[in-house]
């Protein structure tokens, strides 16, 4: 036998292997398994329903001194296990249950742990506030906290949103499934893929078919943050778009605020990432009304809506304040008429389906799965 049959034996059988249907890798595919954690049984139920398959057994519970503890009920050795969780309702609490659930599935030789995260917790600690800047003496600064009674050095404040990308890699996380970012840089804080999902789809659908007069609507910001997501839909309904400009004092409070565009005489649509507090929107929504026009709806992804929030909106002029299912609703529902909820479990559904085929997700970027 010549010296080189066997490098050419080598080759032929690489090649072979490179030929063959993509069915063999098909059937070497993990089988999926859908746990929940407890922030939002609901919409892991839905998701998993979609799928169809059953939820995971798992069990959560809590010792005397508060530590969580997480029991899977099941194997999941060689897996491919998406565990559902989102940074809603006691949200420290949450995210170490998270954590807790993709360590343990992990150590018990899961094949790849995808963290579902619909509302992202700490998103909007994605950066370092402005210091003062202003080369003022520290004993000017020390007399300006004394007086407004509020921390002013802010230049040392952390970057949560990259601590707890850190957390779900060390915690065992492959690979993560969100929607809509507050920022969309903190997929780059991960080094493990992120799969960043827009309601923008699902809005839009929204839009045409529950508000009669959308196509005399103008999509308004209620911040400069907010622009790209405002052009972006104002574009698909062709309509024109419009900007509120404010100015904060501190925290949660807004000092001013400026539009900028022509509102009069037609339906505005505010759309915006998330609303905790709602003392923005429902500024903006006065600010509106009061620039001529003539119905005010308040779209959002992620509708916290603490501390005052319910009151705010119940005493404000929206006709509508219409949120995602990425956080619980029902009671938020049930204190508020005002309140209409998208579901958008089919587009977690069909991304989790998609990942787990090894299929492209960007067709959810601009489609809602049917």
């Amino acid at each position: 036998m010549p010296a080189w049959s066997g490098p050419i034996r080598a080759k032929s059988l690489v090649r072979a292997n490179l030929e063959k249907p993509a069915t063999s890798l098909q059937s070497r595919m993990p089988n999926i398994k859908v746990f929940s954690g407890t922030s939002h049984p609901d919409l892991a139920q839905r998701i998993v329903d979609r799928l169809g398959i059953d939820l995971g057994k798992v069990v959560t519970k809590k010792f005397s001194n508060l530590e969580t503890c997480v029991e899977i009920g099941e194997s999941v050795r060689g897996e491919d296990v998406y565990i559902v969780q989102s940074g809603s309702g006691e949200v420290n609490d949450n995210l170490m249950e998270l954590l807790i659930m993709i360590n343990a599935c992990k150590i018990a030789s899961a094949s790849r742990v995808t963290a579902v995260i619909p509302c992202f917790p700490y998103a909007r600690q994605d950066k370092k506030d402005k210091g003062n800047g202003n080369g003022k003496k520290e004993a000017d600064e020390r007399e300006m906290i004394k007086k407004n009674n509020e921390w002013k050095f802010r230049s040392r404040a952390p970057i949560s949103a990259k601590l707890v990308a850190n957390m779900l890699s060390v915690a065992g996380a492959d690979h993560i499934i969100t929607m809509d970012l507050h920022a969309s840089q903190i997929q780059g804080f991960f080094d493990i893929p992120v799969d960043n999902l827009y309601a923008e789809p699902a809005v839009l659908k929204w839009i045409k078919e529950n508000i009669p007069e959308w196509k005399n609507s103008i999509i308004v910001s209620p911040d400069a943050g907010g622009a790209k997501r405002v052009t972006s839909i104002a574009d698909r309904l062709n309509v024109e778009f419009a900007l509120i400009h404010k100015e904060r004092k501190k925290a949660n409070e807004v000092a001013s605020m400026v539009l900028v565009g022509d509102v009069k005489d037609r339906v505005a649509i505010l759309v915006d990432d998330m609303a905790d507090t709602c003392g923005t929107i429902c500024h903006a929504a006065e600010k509106l009304m009061e620039a001529g026009a003539t119905k005010v709806y308040a779209i959002l992804t992620h509708g916290i809506f603490s501390g005052p929030a319910i009151n705010r909106i119940n005493n404000a002029c929206f006709e509508a304040v219409v949120v995602t299912n990425t956080i619980p609703q029902d009671g938020h529902m049930k204190d508020c008429t005002k309140i209409r909820c998208i579901d958008v479990s089919m587009m977690f559904a069909e991304a989790v389906r998609r990942t787990h085929n090894g299929e492209s997700v960007s067709y959810l970027f601009s489609n809602v799965p049917y």
